[in-house]
């Protein structure tokens, strides 16, 4: 279907300052809160975002979408990790996917992955494997083959955050000559398994495990555009890596509201104490004074890397084609946005326990899902691989590297 007879969609998704997307968030963080206790995916929380097309922000409004600049799209991904962290992460991979499709809709005229995104479809995939392969080196042991009648897919996915819950997989995978290739395919194909054994200490519920391809079908037309790192012309990743530092950032909002709660509902304090009562003792309302100000700083510091995403952005859709300096700008805030805030976060994350005693350790509490997902995002792409790469470019002039992870 061509974009010009695109059909609208009965529903569009909501606004950013709009009552709609407040009472969304709301049941993703009830549902959230629910299923600390009792475990469990947040499948409440996937209904709602197909329900209400959250997956469709950036698509312009003439297209079915909410017309989202970048930086509206990173102040919704802020306020659903606020909610629930592993909601905006699941989503990462299918954000990516949108922009892709934006930027090459003239080329890609005709297929219907624009339509299907304003429906509600949720796309989803996996690149990286434990192999031996030095990470980034774009080397695959995951194969596609030529048969008969198209091709079949083998191998094996890990950090396949999101795939469990799409509707559609884009795959990275090796031709036989070596060549990296893209397939698209329906993640309940036959011969598709997602094995949910992340067992990582945080982000819990984000599906992050092993995707297994065994004799996968692909049909000739299920393969689709791959650009190669290495090209000028191809945006870099600072999309993805943003989004992380901007789940980290709404991690800090729920801290600071946990540690105002457990501070204005503590009912006892200290002998020695400088006041009373707790909620008028003034070294514990500095304390979450320190973590607002420090949701602060990291909220601010990903918005601000998100308007030179904007502009980069903006000239790729425009022109079909990156350009290098955009977004080598954008690449690099982004890196700055990971170095500068991941030391703030987590000591965020362990100073809330200061103002709730030693009551606020008790595992039903909750509280250690801070740190863990903190940790967890931060472990993704080093930080000091990222502060290094700065700093060739401060002293040396030395570009960021031409790499997925930058």
């Amino acid at each position: 279907m061509t974009e010009s007879t695109t059909q609208s969609p009965t529903v569009y998704p909501p606004a950013l300052d709009s009552a709609e997307l407040r009472e969304i968030l709301d049941s993703i963080a009830a549902d959230a809160r629910a299923r600390r206790d009792t475990g469990g995916r947040p499948e409440v929380a996937l209904e709602l975002v197909r329900r209400h097309r959250l997956g469709a922000v950036r698509v312009p409004v003439a297209l079915g979408g909410a017309g989202y600049s970048k930086r509206q799209l990173f102040e919704l991904v802020i306020r659903l990790a606020e909610a629930d962290p592993d909601v905006p992460h699941i989503l990462r991979v299918h954000w990516g996917f949108v922009e892709d499709r934006l930027r090459l809709r003239q080329r890609e005229n005709g297929r219907p992955w624009l339509e299907q995104i304003t429906d509600g479809v949720l796309f989803g995939g996996a690149s990286s494997e434990l192999s031996n392969h030095a990470v980034g080196s774009y080397a695959y042991d995951t194969t596609v083959t030529p048969t008969t009648d198209g091709y079949v897919l083998r191998g094996r996915k890990f950090y396949s955050t999101g795939s469990q819950y799409s509707d559609y997989l884009r795959i990275v995978a090796a031709d036989p000559a070596g060549k990296t290739v893209s397939v698209l395919i329906p993640a309940d194909r036959t011969g598709v398994v997602h094995a949910d054994d992340w067992d990582g200490i945080g982000q819990r519920e984000t599906g992050s495990g092993t995707t297994i391809l065994d004799d996968v079908r692909v049909d000739a037309d299920e393969l689709i555009t791959w650009e190669h790192w290495e090209d000028d012309a191809r945006p870099r990743s600072a999309q993805p890596q943003l989004i992380l530092h901007a789940i980290a950032a709404g991690i800090l909002r729920s801290v600071t509201a946990d540690a105002a709660e457990q501070l204005r509902t503590r009912r006892r304090t200290y002998a020695f104490a400088a006041a009373d009562r707790p909620t008028a003792d003034p070294q514990l309302l500095e304390v979450v004074g320190r973590l607002s100000a420090a949701a602060f700083v990291a909220e601010a510091t990903v918005l601000a890397a998100a308007d030179a995403q904007d502009l980069a952005a903006a000239h790729a859709v425009e022109h079909g084609a990156a350009d290098p300096d955009l977004e080598h700008e954008a690449s690099l805030l982004a890196a700055k946005t990971k170095v500068g805030i991941e030391h703030l976060a987590l000591e965020a994350a362990g100073e809330l326990y200061a103002v709730g005693g030693a009551s606020a350790t008790r595992a039903s509490a909750h509280l250690d899902r801070h740190w863990r997902n903190l940790r967890t995002l931060f472990s993704h792409n080093p930080t000091p691989y990222k502060a290094r790469a700065i700093g060739d470019l401060e002293v040396n002039g030395t570009p960021l590297p031409r790499v997925g992870f930058f």
